[in-house]
């Protein structure tokens, strides 16, 4: 049997060799395991990395920065797994964890797992009712929050709940500092299953009420070896990912992938959002490698990346694809390629483009390591274009959730002989995967197949437009024509001179077939909270023709301009 310790070595010996790396992987299946206590305690005793910096964050409003050792977070998530265990925790239990990037987080992070409590992991932008939500379906026997979350729980009624807040106590809650008071040894209770459940988390839902998906103490420590080979991490790397707590890649990137490589979680913490401070931070601190969602490359591109001097090896992307002009202007700036990684809150990265891999610009890579991916129709069949589906049986990878937990606590979604994803890819003769869309998203017009994500690529690449969601608009002769909501960059108009230059931006880069016919510029889009935008509420206005709601901008049609040249079909 492989164990963790060899499959991690195995990476990160072919770190660049994709194909022996796919060939030759297997995964680790170490039953009893539990990755805070047989990994990550392990790691700080090791002579090479006990003193490496673990997690180092960056302040930079209060310009100050925290680093702490693997050796100190050892000892310290030891005292809040026994401070938690005098609060009552047991193994099974659940626990709401809802702070921002502050040590707190990893510490607690460390200690649930130690002591075999099952973590749901939230955003601090929760409303009172979706935190209700959580306390109920996730069944919480235990709250850590922030200071600014404390409120929110007044009118929840969560007398029973060992309530802990990162700051001053309060009514009910306990202050997270009495911790340092607890031993820093900590004895388990008892040998941790792999299969025990480890983290709950709650989907962003773009169509419906979240999903509850489940992880287990293999799922996410050991799945997460293949986000450890995509990102191409090393022993010693300073890790920057740029996500917010509450959500997967949080958990992806900061905390189960550098960690498995033994790299130094680096986290920023800024006010607001400043894409040139934080590119000095990252040339000032060393950083070496960097994943970060498209909306923060389209703002890193904005400033003169040339003038920034950083030491970073890689460079990856992940939330969408990207688009071209993106990943050219860091090339250029850096000599850096942008990777594009794949995979979802169920799932740790089951595809990307890898270091040394040949990388085809528009294309989110291969499957990784330890995964076998087909590309299903609706019977299940292999076909070009069609569903993402991971094979399961003797296959099923590590990394994959063991379910979406019911109300009953019955596991679903993951079972038979594929898991589907839901997410629709088109596969090249090399094997390299194009994201077309979700299932749901992806409409026909005039018979044509529409990729709402290809079309919002090309209008993203108008100077104007700050972000777009494109959806089918009833028509009676073609079912449907694409139609796209727009939102301006900063200082842009709503008028018709700003129309006409996106319809003319259009014509030039799109077939007629999948031409955008209509254009609604609006001053907002429904997102879900974790900032998808929500195609689906979109969709229901255009079919149902509601023009009260407050979401509506204002309507331009390609008729509207005769300037427009018309093709051979319409005239």
């Amino acid at each position: 049997m492989t164990t963790f310790q060899e499959a991690r070595a195995f990476l990160l010996a072919n770190r660049t060799d994709y194909e022996t790396a796919v060939r030759d992987f297997r995964w680790p299946d170490p039953d009893p395991f539990n990755w805070a206590l047989d990994w990550f305690d392990e790691l700080a005793k090791d002579a090479d990395a006990r003193d490496r910096p673990a997690l180092w964050i960056v302040d930079a409003a209060q310009d100050k920065q925290t680093k702490l050792s693997f050796a100190a977070l050892s000892k310290r998530s030891n005292q809040v797994a026994n401070f938690l265990r005098a609060r009552g925790l047991k193994r099974g239990d659940h626990l709401l964890l809802l702070l921002g990037n502050v040590v707190p987080l990893w510490e607690t992070m460390l200690a649930a797992i130690k002591l075999g409590v099952v973590v749901i992991p939230a955003t601090t932008l929760l409303t009172a009712d979706e935190l209700r939500d959580r306390l109920d379906r996730g069944r919480a026997k235990a709250v850590v929050a922030a200071q600014d979350q404390v409120a929110k729980f007044a009118s929840l009624g969560v007398e029973g709940v060992a309530r802990i807040v990162v700051g001053e106590a309060s009514d009910g809650w306990l202050a997270f500092d009495e911790a340092a008071q607890a031993s820093e040894n900590f004895t388990p209770d008892g040998p941790t299953n792999a299969d025990d459940p480890m983290l709950l988390y709650f989907t962003s839902g773009t169509t419906a009420k979240p999903k509850l998906v489940r992880h287990s103490q293999r799922s996410y420590p050991v799945g997460h070896l293949s986000t450890m080979y995509w990102i191409g991490l090393k022993p010693g790397d300073i890790h920057l990912n740029i996500s917010s707590p509450g959500w997967a890649k949080h958990a992806w990137s900061c905390f189960f992938a550098p960690w498995n490589a033994g790299a130094t979680v680096f986290v920023v913490n800024q006010p607001r959002f400043d894409a040139k401070g934080l590119l000095g931070t990252i040339g000032r601190c060393g950083v070496t490698t960097l994943c970060a969602p498209p909306t923060v490359w389209r703002l890193f591109i904005q400033e003169n990346l040339a003038s920034f001097k950083v030491s970073l090896r890689e460079v990856c992307g992940a939330g969408e694809p990207l688009n071209p002009e993106v990943i050219d202007q860091v090339q250029a700036a850096w000599g850096l390629t942008i990777r594009d990684g794949y995979g979802q809150t169920e799932t740790t990265a089951l595809a990307g483009n890898s270091p040394g891999q040949k990388i085809k610009i528009g294309s989110m890579g291969r499957p990784l390591p330890g995964y076998r991916v087909q590309v299903s129709d609706a019977d299940g069949h292999r076909v070009k274009e069609g569903e993402v589906a991971l094979l399961l049986g003797a296959n099923r990878p590590a990394g994959l959730m063991q379910g979406y937990q019911g109300d009953d606590g019955k596991l679903s979604g993951a079972e038979g002989e594929l898991y589907r994803s839901g997410d629709v890819v088109f596969e090249d003769e090399d094997g390299y995967l194009t994201f077309v869309g979700r299932s749901d998203d992806v409409f026909k017009s005039s018979d044509y197949r529409i990729s709402p994500f290809e079309l919002e690529s090309v209008l993203l690449e108008h100077e104007l437009v700050a972000e777009a969601a494109v959806v089918p608009s009833p028509d009676p002769i073609r079912l449907a024509i694409p139609k796209a909501f727009v939102l301006l960059t900063s200082g842009a108009e709503r008028t018709p001179e700003t129309a006409l230059s996106i319809f003319k931006h259009l014509h030039t880069r799109l077939a007629p077939f999948k031409r955008i016919r209509r254009l609604e510029i609006v001053t907002e889009l429904p997102k879900t909270i974790s900032g998808k935008i929500r195609r689906v509420q979109l969709r229901r206005l255009e079919r149902d023709n509601d023009r009260d709601d407050p979401l509506r901008g204002r309507e331009f049609r390609e008729e509207d301009f005769p300037e427009l040249p018309k093709t051979r079909s319409e005239t």
